[in-house]
Order: C-alpha cells, then sequence, then structure tokens
C-alpha cells in the first residue's frame, strides 16, 4: 500500500542526492515521517569507473556511494565520536564524514560516486561545517539547564540545533532538524556568532546546543565551543547530548573547550526498553549505546560535579515505559548522585508514532513522585501546562 501523504519532506528537508540511481544510503528511508520508502534489491550489472584519492586512482563500482567507494579501497572511517574520518549518521545532517571533492568540502555518506572524481582525504586544514538550525530564546531549557535560573531571566538559553543523529527514535520530537540534509552548512565560528548575537539581545545567562546529536561531529563541536568561550567568557554553555558516543577524553576535551553544562540522557532503565525508543533493533549496537550513556554520565558526576551543571533526563510515555521502570531509573541515577537534576519530558505524538497519547499532568506528576521517592532531591516534569518541580515550583 502507498503510504506517501504528499508531505514534500523528501523534497524539502531530507533531500536525494542521486534522484536518478539509487545509491543505497538510506538516508530517505530513516527520514521518511510515513514510513512510505522501501528497501528493495536488485541485482545491477557491475561498471567499474575511475576516481583518484590523494593522487592515486582507484576502479570502483559505479552507483555507490563516495563513501562505499572509499571503504572498497580500504579507507577506514573510524568509530563515531573519534577523531578523524567517521560517518556516524548516514543522513547527511553531521557532515562528520565529508572530505574534499573536486576541490569542495562534501559529504561522503549520500553523494554518489561518479567517473574522473578526484578526492582528498587531506581536511585539517579545511574548516568543518554542520547543518544548523536557529539560534532562538527559550524560557525553560534544556534537560541540564540549572533549574534555579529558570523564571529568574525572561528567556534563560539561546539555544541552536544541529542536524544528523545516530539514533532513529520513531517518536523523534525533532525530525525537521534530525533528518535535514539540505540546508546550507556553518561553520563553528558562523554558529557561535549567531548565538552571542541572540544571547546579546534577549539577555540569557546561557548558551545550548542540542539536536540531533552535537556530539557527532567531534571536531566541529570542539572548535564550536572554543570559539563560543573566546566570545562568551562568563556564560554557561550547555551541551545536551545522548551519551551514546561520548568517551572520557572527549568529555574531558570539551571541559577544556569552555563547555561548563552537560546533559545526558540515557533514555531508559531497561535495554528492552532502550531499544523501542530509539529504534535500535541491533541488539549489540543499543546495548553499547544504552551502556556507555550511562557510563559516560557516571564520569561526569565522578570528575567534573565541582566545575560542570549536570544533568540527566529520560523521556516518558506508557507506550513503552512502566512505573515501574520509572523507580529503577531513580535508584540508579540517586546511586551515582541523588542532587543530580533529573528532567522528564513527556512525549507526545510526532514522526512515526503520531498514534501514541501524550501523558497526562496526572501521569507526569506521578513520575515526579516516584522519582522523589527514590531520594532525588531535583526533578522536573515536563506537562502540557508547563514545567513543574523541583519540589512544588512550576515554571
Amino acid at each position: 500500500m502507498d503510504k506517501c501523504v504528499g508531505c514534500d519532506f523528501c523534497k524539502t528537508v531530507n533531500v536525494c542526492r542521486s534522484p536518478d540511481q539509487c545509491i543505497g544510503c538510506l538516508s530517505c528511508f530513516y527520514a521518511c515521517p510515513y514510513e512510505a520508502r522501501r528497501i528493495v534489491e536488485v541485482e545491477v550489472e557491475e561498471k567499474l569507473i575511475k576516481i583518484r584519492v590523494d593522487g592515486v586512482e582507484y576502479r570502483v563500482p559505479a552507483g555507490i556511494s563516495v563513501k562505499e567507494a572509499l571503504q572498497r579501497i580500504g579507507v577506514e572511517f573510524k568509530p563515531p565520536g573519534s577523531k578523524g574520518l567517521t560517518a556516524p549518521c548516514n543522513l547527511g545532517g553531521c557532515w562528520a564524514c565529508a572530505v574534499l571533492i573536486d576541490g569542495e568540502l562534501e559529504r561522503t555518506c549520500i553523494n554518489p560516486v561518479r567517473d574522473g572524481m578526484e578526492i582528498s582525504l587531506d581536511i585539517d586544514e579545511v574548516e568543518p561545517l554542520r547543518i544548523v538550525h536557529g539560534p532562538e530564546p527559550h524560557r525553560v531549557g534544556g534537560k541540564a539547564t540549572p533549574w534555579y535560573e529558570v523564571g529568574r531571566y525572561t528567556y534563560v538559553e539561546s539555544a541552536i540545533w544541529v542536524a544528523g543523529c545516530n539514533l532513529r527514535c520513531p517518536q523523534c520530537q525533532n525530525y525537521h532538524v534530525t533528518y535535514d540534509n539540505s540546508s546550507k552548512p556553518m561553520t563553528p565560528r558562523e554558529a557561535a556568532e549567531k548565538l552571542t548575537e541572540c544571547r546579546i539581545i534577549y539577555n540569557t545567562p546561557g548558551l545550548a546546543i542540542s539536536g540531533g546529536e552535537p556530539t557527532l561531529n567531534r571536531r566541529w563541536l570542539i572548535e564550536f565551543f572554543k570559539n563560543l568561550r573566546k566570545l562568551n567568557p562568563k556564560a554557561r554553555l550547555h551541551l545536551d547530548s545522548n551519551g551514546t558516543i561520548l568517551t572520557e577524553d572527549y568529555v574531558d576535551e570539551l571541559v577544556e573547550a569552555g563547555c561548563n553544562n552537560i546533559g545526558v540522557e540515557p533514555k531508559a532503565g531497561r535495554l528492552e526498553t532502550y531499544m523501542k525508543i530509539t529504534g535500535i533493533d541491533d541488539r549489540s549496537m543499543a546495548e553499547r549505546y544504552f551502556t556507555n550513556s550511562w557510563k559516560i554520565l557516571e564520569y561526569l558526576v565522578e570528575k567534573y560535579s565541582d566545575e560542570v551543571y549536570i544533568g540527566t533526563g529520560f523521556a516518558y510515555n506508557s507506550e513503552w515505559m512502566s512505573f515501574d521502570e520509572v523507580a529503577e531509573i531513580g535508584d540508579r541515577v540517586a546511586a551515582i548522585d541523588p542532587r543530580l537534576q533529573v528532567t522528564v519530558l513527556d512525549y507526545f505524538p510526532t514522526f512515526r508514532r503520531r498514534y501514541i497519547r501524550r501523558p497526562s499532568v496526572d501521569e507526569m506528576l506521578k513520575v515526579k513522585r516516584i522519582l522523589e521517592d527514590r531520594g532525588l532531591r531535583t526533578v522536573i516534569v515536563q506537562t502540557r501546562i508547563g514545567h513543574m518541580g523541583p519540589g512544588d515550583r512550576r515554571a
């Protein structure tokens, strides 16, 4: 059955770079809000073309992505979050896989290889790029926005959101950003300058970056925070992350670059729930992401509690999480640090889960009580009538 509703998402947001011949990048498959795209395997006669990589000529099959062509000749794509060439999103938004193609920085994951293409892997002196949405001022901020700042200012943060994500959450609340591969990208300095302008206009104490998943393009993110700190020497600089690919040395580098406010969202207390929420059906990958997000939260608290404001959180909906699991999450966070700020979002119907019901205010207040009963001192829940907490506070 044809599921296409003519929303034009594939013509305006996640746009195919090879409309005449599918290269199997699957970006459109993951991005379509109505799951109208299907994977069909077909056999084609292999035709070899010539490309040059760092001055060396190779013959590779036509009809594949630049990324696949590079992998076939032995170029290594490192694990997500590493320094160097990685391909963590495969959607075209994060630009972490970009190399010089015919003299221009371009993405290898969604662009087709073509005969005569000149590729250079030496991009150390080339400014990194990333698709950025915003900036906009916000009244309540994100998971790690210090609760005591909310309400003291008209707007507590100026924020940007970056495209690309390594998760495939079917209820993605920001999918127009996450799956955007067509907007003009920005350098770290351009993004930092625009965000700083927003801070000056709205007089916000904090500047934030969220997504998508900001940590996918490590070089871009580190340079962004360095530029942001130079422009805002006394401001609170906030990173919101799913924590899946952060490593200890990556966190150290972020803090050194000026990031002093970090929120990590493990999303669940059980692996099965995590897989439902994230859409990751590869169990080993899901377990790796799930374990790392909790592990990196522990590292942040152990090493940086005195110099970084740290928060955590998850999304509640009865469609995928029970109150028993909420209590388990509370126990786990309390074991790390009962003072840790915990923000719970009430996930509403969007993207591919338009059928779910938004949690009621009473449900979210019950979630809050459960977490507080586990010994957590700073619990905030998002509801349809505003943010509640800590205690009886309302924002």
